[in-house]
């Protein structure tokens, strides 16, 4: 009796001791069963009801093509392109002067479709090659919110930031790109 009183006390104290998880969303564009980050989770949850996908059609890693907005992510898919991640950002997602006068929510749009598409690839595991582009985008996304007068409060999205999340991910590509990016990052208005 006491020993199986022994074996239930420990049983519990593990099951409380074991990390609590989050269940797992259903979104469409979630394929695998790996543990996403917390912050990938976030956007799971954000994205899960404004993100579609067609499921017979799909692109990176057996991620279905998502849509957000009016943006299919085969559209904008940087593994698609003969060019290196940063230097398709840099030609896809390029601003125009005034840069308020750009169209935020194509650009949040593109931005959502690259964080779908993201999270697929985490829960098959998949390369990560994707983040170039997707920090590139949320940099374009902060500067256009910047110009227009309503930057981001939060750290992690302000230009400074997400500049410094390009660089660090594309630190292999060429330094004339590496360069541009940080060029852009100074103009926010």
């Amino acid at each position: 009796m006491q020993l199986s009183f022994i074996v239930l006390a420990a049983a519990a104290g593990a099951a409380l001791a074991a990390p609590h998880l989050a269940p797992r969303q259903n979104a469409c564009f979630v394929v695998g069963k790996s543990i996403l980050p917390q912050e990938v989770s976030d956007a799971v949850t954000t994205l899960g009801n404004k993100v579609t996908c067609d499921t017979s059609k799909s692109t990176i890693s057996g991620v279905p093509d998502v849509k957000a907005g009016g943006v299919k992510f085969s559209s904008i898919n940087f593994a698609d392109s003969s060019q290196t991640p940063l230097a398709f950002a840099l030609e896809k997602f390029a601003t125009k002067e005034p840069l308020a006068s750009n169209d935020l929510a194509k650009f949040q749009d593109e931005l959502d479709a690259y964080i779908a598409t993201e999270a697929g690839i985490r829960s098959v595991a998949g390369s990560l090659g994707i983040k170039v582009p997707k920090f590139f985008l949320a940099m374009q996304v902060s500067r256009v919110k910047t110009a227009q007068g309503t930057p981001p409060t939060s750290a992690g999205q302000q230009v400074d930031h997400l500049r410094d999340k390009v660089l660090k991910n594309a630190a292999k590509e060429d330094k004339a790109l590496l360069e541009k990016v940080t060029a852009l990052a100074a103009k926010t208005t």
